[in-house]
């Protein structure tokens, strides 16, 4: 088929390289003269595992292309895609912004033959009714378009794997031809085949990211009276991931989620509820206990650090991404600043976004045992495995004091306390030498 993707951040740009690599021929639609280059000159703009090969792969065929042409791509393509961002207002609502203002110039040059808009762009629901009315506004038909709901379902770090073997291939849909069209470009993709009404389509998104954020604060909150009790968060909590009805994936005790989807969109699914009048108690504590694990570990290092010369290992909100953007790191850093501590960071992919966010008011280094150096204590804020492979005698012969902060539970409490070091980590014993 013949598709054209508007925007190229993690979403659209991991999608149009996988349907172009299954023999589609994609066009992507920007908005920056210098970024539409360096894509074309096979630069992703993104750090993200095996995306970089797949982008040259494609290039080289000439099965993508990047654009700032609405024009030429739209008129030519049997599927638009919108894949842009929805960031969050001051009042938690989803920023349709961008979403309007590019259906407002797909409008302008779609052609005569059938075309389906398919929104991946996170949108509340009641949206894609919305997109379908102002086209049809803008051409004064509905009959040689649909509009319909496929949200995505991928993780940063594991992107491509997950849109080539997703759980389920979501379609929210009022039109059998549409329905049809898309279920024929998914057909290389795995993965159960789940068709809906554009508001179902709309809620399931922000639905499976609530939930799983909902499994994050849990475990924190679990870690919270692990800490007060003496009990073992980890043990507990692999414990009653055993069982099946609730499984062990984002069980983990830690510093709380962050990055481009989960902060946002229960955000957005608390002001919809508000919206519609229902009480929102349960997402609001989701909110209050991620914001009170990044406290929480913060005030952990300002508590029981003897120096204020700290070591930083990670950055990014998770590992195998370079994506900042609602990083715990941020929040902790910030605090860390406040009360005076000297800090150099050092994070494999996520450094220059983070510089944006600091400038000189903290150190970068280039490998973890820079940060080690004279250290009073290292806190660890994102489980790389560079971090969890590190050789730790070296890690503590280079440090003025060896006192560690593990806000993500990477290291075995009897290995650290062999190997000398006061430890700090979340939801388990306190180890001191």
């Amino acid at each position: 088929m013949t598709i054209t993707i508007i925007g190229h951040g993690y979403v659209g740009l991991v999608t149009a390289c996988v349907f172009a690599d299954f023999g589609n021929q994609v066009s992507v639609i920007g908005r920056t003269p210098e970024k539409i280059d360096k894509l074309n000159n096979g630069n992703p703009l993104i750090y993200e595992p095996g995306l970089e090969e797949l982008l040259q792969k494609n290039l080289e065929a000439k099965r993508i292309s990047f654009t700032l042409d609405y024009d030429s791509a739209i008129k030519k393509s049997e599927i638009v895609f919108i894949a842009v961002g929805t960031p969050s207002g001051n009042n938690g609502e989803a920023n349709l912004s961008q979403v309007f203002s590019v259906v407002e110039k797909v409008a302008k040059h779609l052609k005569d033959t059938y075309t389906v808009i398919a929104c991946k762009s996170t949108v509340p629901v009641g949206t894609n009714k919305k997109i379908k009315e102002l086209i049809a506004k803008k051409i004064n038909t509905t009959k040689n378009f649909d509009v319909i709901s496929c949200p995505e379902f991928l993780r940063e770090g594991t992107g491509i794997s997950d849109t080539i073997h997703p759980d389920r291939v979501l379609i929210g849909s009022e039109s059998q031809k549409a329905t049809n069209l898309m279920l024929e470009l998914h057909q290389p993709i795995s993965g159960e085949r789940v068709i809906t009404d554009l508001a179902s389509a709309e809620l399931i998104k922000y639905a499976a990211n609530s939930m799983l954020a909902t499994k994050i604060s849990f475990a924190n909150l679990i870690s919270f009276y692990c800490e007060k009790s003496g009990a073992n968060a980890d043990q507990v909590l692999t414990a009653v991931g055993l069982d099946s009805r609730i499984g062990s994936r984002f069980l983990d005790p830690g510093i709380g989620y962050g990055g481009a989807c989960f902060p946002k969109d229960v955000k957005a699914l608390i002001h919809t509820g508000r919206e519609l009048g229902l009480n929102t108690g349960l997402l609001d504590e989701v909110e209050n206990i991620n914001k009170l694990a990044r406290d929480n570990f913060a005030q952990k290092i300002i508590k029981n650090s003897t120096g204020k010369n700290l070591g930083i290992w990670g950055l990014s909100f998770k590992p195998n991404t370079d994506d900042v953007r609602e990083a715990p790191s941020i929040f902790i850093i910030k605090k860390l600043l406040e009360s005076g501590f000297k800090i150099i960071a050092y994070d494999p992919e996520a450094t220059t976004h983070i510089k944006k966010q600091f400038g000189d008011q903290i150190k970068f280094a280039g490998d973890p045992y820079q940060t080690s150096e004279n250290a009073d204590a290292l806190a660890i804020l994102t489980e790389w495995n560079e971090f969890k492979q590190i050789d730790l005698p070296k890690v503590k012969s280079l440090m003025a004091k060896p006192v560690i902060f593990d806000g993500r539970n990477i290291y075995e409490l009897d290995k650290i306390k062999e190997l000398g070091f006061d430890y700090y980590s979340v939801g388990r014993q306190i180890v001191k030498q």
